[in-house]
């Protein structure tokens, strides 16, 4: 790595403005540097990264975090903030188990105004942080940088909305790079397209604010002649496409080069004086600083450990999501009312194959889980099979939707929950832990978990062909393992023995089978015959079926990549209870996830420090025996 000798002078983020113009264009060549190599070696956030570190260094020139507080919308571009603010010594334990995060959080800095992960909240956090200010007599400034992707989901409007509305001296600095983490969609990328290539408006209006903010303000009747003049250069010039900001009541400003440093701060500078909220629009570029990720800001966006001076090499190690493509493919090529939809993620999800063959029933609605679970509903009313697909921890967002506009009306919709389970190094705002516990909450679901690529097919199609109501079918991030692999696919999805035992029975979900097999082969060696069942179905739990599979069986342990106290393990239990079956099983364990956030780290560290792994399964049955 190169040398950084001005970063190595920052410890505290006051000190960026004491630099000069040359030392702080110094010092972004020097982040971009130290960011590059790190992530190059831990993984992480890179392209979102790199587009912000000139903003960043203008941020902290103008403005005094903590007095100040910058809420980082989503987070992924917060690497040159953490560099900054005290963590460059722990910069590189980065996304590792009991290092920094990759994201923004509160008990981490006293820097990290809110903790984030999730899109589109920055703006309401950032009105909730000051108007706690203002009741405290708090006179610090607060910012909201928030994408033009996280700029298309509902809550981003809702904000501004109530922003606007009270005239909420906050300041919203749109960073526009054009993606999410595929194309941008929809009419507000449209409008922000319009806007940034509109020069002849931010021309004139940028002339006439100049001469405008020389003049004081002296009351309600200037303050009114302003907006009037400035509506009136807006339709002047821009007659078919208004300035959405000003119509919601922000005082707008752009667009501007985004890498431009002095220019970045002298509108930070204005920002600061008006009285009123105000929305910095700047075009950046993703992955600036890095060829590799400017040319193709998508695959840099998350990525593994890799190269830098050959850039990331793509893979070709199939994995559950190109399963589920090959799958969604072949499913949509068979029944032509199968439509699929996802929120901003085509790629990443594996819709790319099925747009790529059925174009006219994709649908890409950006970065709208909500919008996109309801608009699916209306789609099935009207005789469609729509497939959602759904990181797992995006899921969450949609819970009102999946119960109230789904699940009460018993509509048939599929929803595929990828990168469900731990999921490792992006830590706990993206674990896909919950999505259990909420599709057992809800009437009139199946909660299907294959354990590897040709139970994923058999289920697919059974959701799409078969099922009535939402059929969730949650699958991993990553490969199948040979272990996996060779468990044999079966008729049906009721649970079912992968390897006969008599001694103990150990039920395992989706990939735990892994561990569960793992775990029967070290009890042998100990004289214990596992029984290892393949749950497949967590919802419906057919307690007859359960009676047939513990036939002669007194020791239980189920084991699931979700919340243990309220997952499938706790769901069997009360039924069995219920059902008045457990009067033969002295032990019944349930092993998952703990009632705590689960860190960063790798997924089979994390599944050690959860007792989750085929020793702790040996561990617990082992204890019984003592």
């Amino acid at each position: 790595m190169e040398p950084t000798p001005i970063l190595d002078r920052i410890n505290t983020p006051e000190q960026v403005q004491n630099l000069s113009y040359e030392e702080i264009r110094s010092l972004s060549d020097e982040l971009r540097e130290v960011i590059i190599d790190r992530v190059s070696q831990n993984g992480g956030h890179l392209a979102s990264s790199l587009g912000v570190v000139d903003l960043t260094l203008a941020l902290l020139a103008e403005f005094t975090p903590p007095h100040d507080q910058i809420v980082w919308d989503v987070g992924h571009q917060a690497y040159a903030y953490k560099l900054l603010t005290g963590r460059k010594d722990q910069f590189h334990t980065l996304r590792q188990y009991g290092g920094i995060t990759g994201f923004p959080k509160i008990s981490e800095s006293k820097y990290d105004a809110f903790g984030v992960g999730h899109s589109s909240t920055s703006v309401s956090a950032a009105l909730g942080l000051l108007r706690a200010k203002k009741l405290k007599g708090d006179d610090g400034h607060v910012i909201a940088v928030i994408g033009d992707g996280a700029m298309t989901g509902g809550m981003a409007f809702e904000g501004l909305n109530d922003t606007g509305h009270f005239s909420e001296n906050l300041t919203v600095i749109l960073n526009d790079n054009q993606m999410s983490i595929d194309k941008n969609v929809g009419g507000l990328s449209r409008a922000l397209a319009n806007l940034r290539s509109s020069s002849g408006y931010i021309k004139t209006k940028n002339r006439v604010e100049r001469f405008l903010l020389k003049i004081p303000l002296i009351g309600r009747p200037i303050a009114r002649f302003i907006r009037m003049i400035k509506t009136w250069i807006r339709l002047l010039i821009r007659r078919n496409a208004p300035v959405i900001f000003e119509d919601l009541g922000f005082h707008y400003f752009g667009p501007f080069d985004g890498h431009n440093i002095p220019l970045l701060r002298k509108k930070l500078q204005i920002a600061k004086d008006i009285d009123g909220p105000v929305l910095i629009h700047i075009v950046t570029k993703k992955g600036k600083g890095y060829p590799f990720a400017e040319e193709d800001p998508s695959s840099y966006h998350g990525v593994s450990p890799f190269d830098r001076t050959k850039g990331v090499q793509p893979s070709h190690t199939k994995t559950f999501t190109n399963a589920f493509s090959d799958s969604l493919v072949r499913v949509g090529e068979q029944y032509e009312k199968v439509v699929a939809i996802c929120a901003a993620m085509m790629t990443s999800t594996g819709l790319d194959q099925f747009r790529q063959h059925m174009k006219l029933r994709f649908f890409d609605v950006g970065i709208a889980e909500e919008h996109a679970v309801t608009m699916a509903a209306g789609m099935a009313v009207n005789g469609f099979v729509p497939v959602v697909t759904l990181y797992s921890t995006f899921a969450q967002r949609a819970y009102d939707q999946l119960l109230h506009d789904v699940c009460l009306q018993n509509l048939h919709m599929v929803l595929a929950l990828d990168r469900a389970g731990i999921v490792g190094a992006d830590g706990m705002t993206h674990q896909g832990i919950y999505d259990i516990s909420m599709m057992l909450s809800m009437p009139n679901v199946t909660l299907l978990s294959p354990c590897n690529y040709a139970e994923l097919d058999r289920m697919l199609e059974y959701a799409v062909s078969s099922a009535t109501g939402l059929v969730a079918v949650r699958y991993p991030r990553g490969a199948q393992s040979e272990v996996l692999a060779q468990i044999p696919s079966s008729e049906g999805i009721e649970p079912r023995v992968i390897r006969e035992g008599k001694n103990v029975a150990i039920c395992a979900l989706g990939i735990m089978c892994e561990q569960a097999l793992l775990a029967a082969d070290q009890l042998e060696e100990h004289g214990i015959h596992a029984r290892v069942i393949d749950v497949r179905s967590v919802k419906p739990c057919q307690v007859s079926t359960w009676k047939s599979l513990l036939t002669d069986i007194s020791e239980v342990v189920t084991i699931e990549d979700g919340i243990a106290h309220a997952g499938f393990g706790t769901f069997l239990l009360s039924q069995l209870k219920a059902a008045g079956e457990l009067k033969g099983i002295k032990h019944f364990e349930i092993l998952g996830v703990s009632d705590q956030p689960l860190i960063a780290g790798s997924r089979q560290i994390l599944l050690e420090k959860e007792h989750m792994d085929e020793h702790s399964i040996v561990e617990t049955i082992l204890s019984w025996k003592e």
